[in-house]
């Protein structure tokens, strides 16, 4: 008989998330029923790492697990609202949890509960705690490969798109910058190692200048830009 709790996984496309599933897969405590990721409907890229969706059904099916998107036809101003059908969706297949790769950032933690625990879904986060140093060293331990392909442009610039972490570029990052990025400096694309049955097969065409508005608590609207890589 199956014990383990059913469980949606919040897939980004990145490193962390790799690593974090990686490690759920291993301890066999949840059955992943589902990847789940938020796309951005006119552009059909994830909205957070900008991997375009046809790249994100290739990790999903590499690595054996059904992709459910989410599409956001208002950006995150329809995040609430699309997240809380999809709950309902996994909530009627018998999924208590929704597992996510987050490291220390405490408010996204609380946001995540402060939405999903109402609705009786319980938050899971493996990496949690860990500091991003451990969690960096762990990464490069675990033989999944990734490439970075979105910067915070006032952080690292365009130089950095395309280059693969390792040990030699953790090292070479400013200083200021969480190994991990954990900060949003940088983001990444996971394509090979033990948790994929085959290689990702992706090629970066090219880097453009992106801008996003965020808005504060305090209601102030503040603009972050980005280097973006381009996918064929």
């Amino acid at each position: 008989m199956n014990h383990r709790k059913k469980a949606v996984f919040n897939w980004s496309g990145g490193k962390d998330s790799a690593l974090a599933l990686q490690k759920i897969l291993q301890e066999n405590e949840f059955e992943v029923v589902s990847l789940l990721t938020t796309v951005t409907e006119a552009t059909q890229t994830s909205s957070v790492h900008s991997i375009p969706l046809k790249l994100l059904l290739q990790q999903a099916d590499s690595i054996g697990i059904p992709l459910h998107p989410v599409a956001l036809s208002k950006g995150m101003a329809s995040y609430a609202e699309e997240m809380t059908k999809a709950v309902a969706h996994f909530k009627s297949q018998g999924v208590t949890h929704f597992i996510f790769g987050d490291i220390f950032l405490s408010d996204v933690k609380s946001f995540r509960e402060s939405k999903l625990n109402p609705l009786g879904i319980e938050v899971v986060e493996p990496l949690w705690g860990e500091s991003t140093e451990a969690v960096c060293n762990n990464f490069l331990q675990s033989g999944i490969r990734a490439t970075i392909i979105v910067t915070q442009a006032d952080r690292l610039d365009q130089t950095f798109i395309g280059k693969e972490i390792n040990h030699t570029l953790i090292h070479s990052l400013p200083t200021g910058i969480d190994p991990c990025g954990e900060n949003g400096e940088y983001h990444t694309f996971a394509y090979d190692g033990p948790l994929f049955k085959e290689k990702i097969d992706f090629k970066i065409t090219g880097i453009h200048k992106t801008s996003n508005h965020f808005r504060l608590d305090t209601g102030e609207t503040k603009r972050y830009d980005y280097w973006q890589a381009e996918f064929k």
